[in-house]
């Protein structure tokens, strides 16, 4: 399937107050794993809430080439029939990823300790992002691993016929490292463990405990420590897949900048590994309410109530990073239009994300009339009384970049303009409707 199309402009205007409940998709890290851990598994593993996005579609058509029997049963449920650890076949054809890098290296670990060949491709954003974080790991468990200059996509992957287990330190706080590992640990012998100076989002240990596997986590001098049994029978688990608090991060960050907004957004995932934007937002004073706190398919949720209100900048501290990484860019919208610096530390992660995220914030707000000083590691912006907008932002096939300067042109003074919206749908393909049902004045450019 191709991922190429033509570039979408699109324009938000300022907007007035928003309202209503917004039902934002499935979490996106969530669906992924879900999809993987069902075709690893033995029996039929039903998910409910999967997000339908490009992203998560590409990981389910890449498990069928991978042998799982994979059926989409209705809007957001799905079935795979799972083929158990160690038991994938080769693929026929290249596994095409599209922009997705969670779904391109956890895959790559899924089949590393497999004695099949696989070679993996993406579309312009991800063929530029780089592996060896991965595959340096992948091959110190036996994998033979072919990459184009510079360890970028496409990569040929011959999968170890007889893996040994590994005691990893990830070089940098990555969820996606440490899940590649671990899922090629499953068919190791023996323990693979991971250890990590801070933690990541837990999602693959939460549910690799919830399939059966034999996994422990604990902090020790060395840090956050993750020990692996390999070889377990995975068992095929219902999933019910949590609202994801990346994509609700947008009808929130409009709710809170635009004069007079009062919403809903029910069921959101509440995990603490992936909290830090909210956390970072009642510090600024942002007026949200926790409501219905509740557990659904082993994640904390909770109803967020979000009203417009004043809000002052903040630092946020590097160790806060890893649990907020997909949301700096929407939080320096937010910034813009607090009192005060905003000031975003340890976040050179996102310069290796589907785009350089620090650069194409700062040139866009800067293009829109915010200030903005970064450095390799950090980025602050300066809030204003009133953003005057106008300018085009650039998305560089970024779908976070152009929901986030969509979302700040509904309270700047002149219109917003993105030059490509079409990347949104490989998240969040409900995110126009979704936003003009709540009264966001956002379309396509003439």
């Amino acid at each position: 399937m191709s991922h190429s199309s033509d570039p979408q402009p699109m324009t938000s205007r300022r907007s007035g107050p928003l309202t209503g409940e917004a039902q934002v998709p499935g979490d996106k890290s969530i669906s992924h794993r879900a999809l993987i851990l069902g075709a690893l598994s033995v029996g039929e593993t039903r998910i409910t809430g999967l997000l339908e996005g490009q992203d998560v579609l590409d990981t389910a058509r890449a498990m069928a080439a991978f042998g799982a029997q994979v059926e989409r049963l209705g809007p957001g449920e799905w079935s795979v029939h799972g083929v158990g650890v160690g038991g994938f076949a080769a693929p026929e054809s290249v596994i095409d990823c599209g922009n997705s890098g969670t779904g391109v290296r956890l895959i790559m670990g899924a089949m590393a300790t497999t004695p099949i060949t696989a070679t993996f491709t993406g579309d312009a954003s991800l063929s530029r992002r780089p592996m060896a974080r991965v595959t340096v790991p992948l091959a110190q468990f036996g994998a033979e691993i072919a990459a184009r200059e510079g360890d970028c996509l496409p990569i040929t992957i011959r999968g170890a016929a007889d893996p040994l287990p590994l005691r990893y330190r990830t070089p940098v706080a990555s969820a996606q490292i440490k899940s590649a590992v671990l899922l090629a640990g499953l068919n190791a012998p023996g323990e693979t463990v991971v250890i990590e100076a801070e933690p990541t989002r837990d999602h693959s240990e939460r549910m690799l405990a919830g399939f059966g596997a034999d996994i422990r986590t604990e902090t020790t001098a060395e840090g956050h420590v993750i020990t692996l049994t390999g070889r377990p029978e995975l068992r095929a688990q219902p999933v019910a897949v949590p609202r994801d608090p990346s994509s609700a991060a947008f009808p929130v960050a409009a709710a809170l900048i635009v004069p007079g907004s009062a919403i809903r957004v029910p069921g959101v995932s509440r995990n603490p590994t992936r909290d830090g934007l909210y956390v970072t937002l009642l510090e600024m004073g942002a007026d949200i309410r926790f409501e219905n706190e509740r557990e659904e398919g082993g994640e904390p949720v909770a109803d967020l109530v979000v009203r417009h209100g004043p809000l002052k900048g903040v630092s946020v501290p590097p160790e806060r990073a890893a649990s907020m990484i997909d949301e700096f860019p929407i939080l320096s919208v937010i910034a813009a239009f607090a009192e005060g610096r905003t000031v975003m530390n340890g976040v050179a992660e996102l310069r290796v994300k589907e785009s350089d995220r620090i650069d194409a914030m700062a040139r866009g707000l800067e293009a829109n009339g915010v200030k903005v000083e970064e450095t390799r590691d950090s980025m602050t912006v300066h809030g204003m009384a009133s953003v005057p907008g106008g300018g085009m932002a650039a998305t560089h096939l970024d779908h976070r970049i152009a929901m986030s300067f969509l979302v700040l042109g509904l309270a700047s003074e002149a219109p917003v303009t993105v030059d490509d919206g079409s990347p949104i749908t490989t998240s969040f393909p409900d995110f126009l409707p979704l936003m003009r049902g709540l009264g966001a004045d956002i379309g396509k450019s003439d």
